[in-house]
């Protein structure tokens, strides 16, 4: 049986759960952060600002599912750009932060047309072991 869960310091998400744990060894399956604040509203316009804000809603889940980013076993970074520039300069702030650990695992970084909310430009999808 799956364990859902949702922090109170998050937007409460609409139809999927923040954090979903498997009772199998205790993987633990986050949703894509996104760059929003606790009311569901995207923060800033540019690539660094949101990414910023994508860093601490995933510290956040973490914290809540009591991991720290060394626990995490995959992560995927979706960026809307096509511009190795771009990317790169995502991935640097991602590996300047408290959440570099993270990224020291299995992990895919991908230049996409959109993500899910106008003007979200990052998200971060995290599956850790714990």
């Amino acid at each position: 049986m799956l364990e859902r869960s949702n922090p109170s310091d998050l937007h409460q998400p609409d139809g999927y759960s923040h954090i979903t744990v498997s009772p199998a060894g205790r993987m633990i399956h986050f949703a894509g952060q996104c760059p929003v604040d606790i009311d569901d509203h995207v923060v800033g316009d540019d690539f660094l600002t949101q990414t910023d804000q994508v860093i601490a809603n995933c510290m956040a889940v973490l914290a809540a599912a009591e991991v720290k980013p060394d626990a995490v076993v995959r992560s995927l970074v979706y960026v809307v750009s096509g511009d190795s520039a771009d990317l790169s300069a995502v991935w640097r702030r991602l590996m300047d932060s408290p959440l570099a650990p993270a990224f020291t695992t299995a992990s895919t970084l991908l230049g996409v047309t959109a993500l899910g909310y106008r003007g979200q430009l990052v998200e971060v999808d995290l599956t850790a072991a714990g």
